[in-house]
């Protein structure tokens, strides 16, 4: 994964291409910061994304051509309860700086991810020692070989998610940035059983997507929010491994997923 900032997102595309040796299209793509001329030349802003090279896209690293928008097929699937779109703009996610340092070979893959799990909990305690909520200690465990699952639990966790999700993308990204530059490892945050909701949500919705792959070979969901897309892609990627599963962005920033055979890339 790497951090990628231009004047335009399309250079940021480019130099994200290049970096990674592929085509545009094998990249998976979040968009940090969109691009702004400001005000008589105040304020002006560069286009920053994420990129990553998914394992499953490897594959296609020899692709030249990039699709647009208009060139993904007009299906519209079912549409999703507007209760379930709880989240607002670009996640988590999981977007991180990704500056690799060049003494990154080290100590932290020289270290057991139970050994990154107790030493996150431990620090991860004494950061929120102090928080004005009531919470329980948070626990730190291994979710998977690269992922650590932090929980906050107690009376007031529910209050740490924020309206519409803010201050939950708010803390993602701080935790994740930090275990993942320090310990390489990946983030599963889960405060008061939100992601459990988010992601039961999401596989009711995905219900009728999934009859209509089966059916045509294809499909694509409405424009997800934040969290609600990256559940989705890993869910569907899960079900279809051997389909192209990808984000897509509208004009305006939007992400949807789409879902079709490799051979039509």
């Amino acid at each position: 994964m790497k951090k990628i900032e231009a004047p335009t997102l399309e250079q940021a595309y480019a130099e994200a291409a290049a970096a990674f040796g592929c085509s545009v299209t094998a990249l998976q793509v979040e968009i940090v910061q969109f691009p702004s001329n400001g005000v008589l030349g105040l304020f002006k802003k560069s286009a920053i994304i994420i990129a990553n090279l998914p394992h499953s896209a490897a594959v296609k690293e020899d692709e030249e051509v990039f699709e647009t928008q208009e060139e993904i097929f007009a299906d519209e699937p079912s549409s999703i309860e507007p209760e379930e779109l709880v989240l607002g703009d670009e996640f988590y996610e999981q977007a991180d700086d990704f500056e690799e340092p060049s003494e990154i070979e080290g100590d932290y893959y020289e270290i057991s991810a139970q050994e990154c799990a107790d030493e996150v909990k431990e620090q991860i305690n004494i950061l929120f020692k102090d928080i004005c909520f009531d919470i329980n200690a948070v626990d730190v465990s291994v979710y998977d070989e690269n992922t650590l699952l932090v929980e906050f639990t107690g009376a007031d966790a529910a209050l740490m998610i924020g309206k519409e999700g803010y201050r939950y993308k708010a803390l993602s990204y701080m935790l994740f940035n930090w275990i993942n530059a320090v310990y390489g490892m990946q983030l599963r945050l889960e405060i008061a059983e939100f992601l459990k909701n988010q992601e039961e949500s999401i596989s009711r919705y995905l219900i009728n997507i999934c009859e209509i792959i089966d059916q045509e070979g294809r499909a694509q969901t409405k424009v997800l929010d934040g969290v609600l897309v990256q559940i989705a892609l890993k869910q569907l990627r899960d079900r279809y491994p051997d389909r192209y599963v990808a984000i897509r962005s509208t004009r305006d920033g939007g992400k949807f997923i789409i879902i079709n055979s490799y051979h039509e890339y």
